[in-house]
């Protein structure tokens, strides 16, 4: 019963009381109790060592971080080469320490005339590099008149590549044309990248990649960035192309390309960033359900694929996937807790080290309940996906149900010998709105009260919380949600509640986010409680970074057994945490 001891100071809790406060469900004790997670793998975190950064984008401020739960954000490229500065610095300030950058898909197309061709059309993409597939098939009938492309492979991105990229410079090359930087690879259609280059000895057949890239490298501006604001990047792997008859899953058909592409840039980044403190890990962007189902997945073949690779060439950074969950009971595709367990441990065993579960109440999947809110009607922004029904009617379990069934599953691993951590990924957006916060799509604001919601109800069981994402859903809106968050970022947000006994006497044991002193506030039918907190600010290392432990003493005798007990926590200055935790005494 780990979750029943706790340091408080340098003095160990002499004593577990019989009766325990337990969240959130009906199941016995012994069962409910999760075992404790362990620290975040992502602590060596680059440190400013300036108090502000000036270039041509402005004076960027350094210091002064006021910290918030969630400490991860998806970002999206940008023309501008301003605009990750200005983001970085106001994610900083938000106390941020990670960003996750979206990225690009490796795409077939079909080729005429030597055209790359995109729907039909000639690809204006590729025109200033309308002679490449000619000419590179020249090249390969050079060596031998018998060889010959199979298949065309096009991948876009603002990144600039090194010598890393090539494994046979004489036939792969560097074509500048236009604005663009063009690289042309030539590989072996199963992915084996014979490192003897022979392209004369024989006749084959083979697959051509031509990446559209940049003058400069975004990647290496967006590490530099991160080396001077403290933040770990996690660039994106290519995306797989997806199955044109089951968009959800990946193309087997492409494995062996999408492998050597993986390959090259991954030797490519080693040759450049390896030793990067800023460079945290990579992201593999290809969406999955979480689910029973996604044991028979062929996508995770490529995932395991990719994997493979990464430890390969950059061993020790690990992979962060961010996969869905789909809770909803009236569709044919929801899954219980337990079966989105099932999934989160099929996902481990690719290879993967970090698994972000999308909390998924920004797409209206999931809901934020607690046990005794199963027939409270749902909130009218999930309305849109869900219809005017009660929580218990819409879905198979609520937020904090499908995270502890995952921190359950991910601590039998660790003891099996995966390293792998569980984040939360808390979505930042609505599911509709009129106002729409990106050009295209229907999502709109939320508000930070619903973010805080969220980590009540997941930062018990994860080593990190993120959000998708800062990009549009942070910056959008009057007021825009980073400048809720930044004018309330002191305002407590509990997640854990326990019954617990020192020297004797006993009392309550709340973790959470913000609880230096302040007062610890009980209601339940019938009773209240206001507890000023004596012990407070105790750092917990096996939780995410920024929970601390505050206990006081607490008589539970005068709780009737089995009735729901709402735990508050006040600050000094009289902010409330915006969501209590429903807690009842069970045996």
């Amino acid at each position: 019963m780990r979750w029943l001891t706790v340091l408080l100071g340098a003095a160990i809790l002499a004593a577990i009381a019989a009766v325990v406060v337990v969240l959130p469900d009906n199941r016995p004790t012994a069962v409910d109790t999760p075992s404790t997670p362990s620290a975040s793998q992502t602590k060596s975190l680059p440190q400013p060592t300036t108090k502000e950064y000036t270039d041509d984008c402005g004076t960027f401020e350094l210091q002064g971080v006021k910290k918030y739960a969630i400490t991860g954000y998806w970002i999206t490229p940008s023309s501008n080469p301003c605009t990750w500065r200005h983001q970085l610095e106001e994610i900083h300030q938000a106390g941020g320490d990670t960003v996750i950058r979206i990225g690009y898909g490796l795409q077939y197309r079909t080729v005429t005339d030597g055209r790359i061709l995109k729907d039909g059309e000639v690809d204006p993409r590729y025109t200033d590099c309308e002679n490449c597939w000619n000419q590179a098939e020249q090249d390969l009938k050079a060596a031998n008149p018998g060889n010959r492309i199979g298949r065309t492979y096009v991948y876009r991105t603002d990144e600039h590549f090194g010598p890393g990229l090539f494994r046979c410079p004489g036939m792969e090359r560097t074509i500048e044309a236009g604005k663009r930087v063009y690289y042309r690879l030539i590989t072996a259609p199963d992915g084996s990248d014979d490192s003897t280059c022979d392209f004369s000895s024989k006749a084959g057949t083979y697959d051509l990649i031509l990446i559209a890239a940049a003058a400069e490298d975004s990647l290496k501006k967006l590490l530099e960035l991160g080396d001077t604001f403290g933040v770990q990047v996690f660039p994106s792997l290519p995306v797989a192309p997806r199955d044109p008859k089951a968009s959800t899953r990946a193309n087997p058909e492409h494995l062996g390309t999408l492998t050597t592409l993986t390959r090259r840039l991954m030797q490519d980044y080693g040759a450049r960033f390896k030793d990067r403190a800023s460079l945290g890990g990579f992201y593999q962007p290809f969406e999955l359900q979480l689910g029973a189902t996604l044991v028979n997945n062929p996508t995770l073949q490529i995932y395991a694929e990719q994997h493979d690779i990464v430890e390969q060439e950059l061993p020790g950074k690990p992979i962060l996937v961010s996969p869905y969950m789909d809770a909803r009971k009236r569709v044919p595709f929801g899954q219980t807790p337990k079966q989105v367990a099932e999934g989160f441990r099929a996902l481990a065993k690719s290879g993967v080290g970090i698994i972000a579960p999308q909390d998924s109440r920004g797409t209206g999947k999931v809901g934020l309940f607690w046990p005794d809110q199963r027939d409270d009607e749902v909130d009218k922004r999930l309305q849109p996906l869900v219809g005017v029904t009660t929580y218990g009617t819409a879905y198979h379990g609520s937020t904090r149900d499908y995270y502890r069934e995952m921190s359950v599953v991910r601590d039998q691993l660790v003891d099996e010998g995966y390293e792998v951590e569980l984040w939360a990924n808390v979505e930042s957006f609505e599911p509709s709105a009129t106002q729409p916060c990106q050009p295209q799509g229907t999502r709109g604001k939320t508000d930070k009260p619903r973010l805080d919601a969220a980590i009540a109800m997941t930062g018990r069981y994860v080593q990190k919380v993120v959000s998708y994402m800062w990009s549009d859903f942070f910056t959008c809106g009057e007021p825009a949600l980073k400048d809720e968050v930044a004018g309330d970022v002191d305002r407590p947000i509990a997640v854990d509640a326990i019954r617990t006994s020192s020297a004797g006497q006993d009392g309550i044991e709340v973790r959470g986010y913000h609880l230096d002193s302040g007062t610890i506030t009980l209601n339940w039918p019938g009773g209240s409680s206001e507890l000023p907190i004596t012990v407070s600010d105790v750092p917990n290392e096996a939780m995410a970074e920024g929970i601390v432990t505050a206990w006081v003493p607490f008589d539970w005798s005068q709780v009737p057994y089995g009735v729901w007990v709402k735990v508050g926590v006040r600050s000094p200055a009289g902010k409330e945490a915006t969501e209590p935790l429903h807690v009842r005494v069970s045996v």
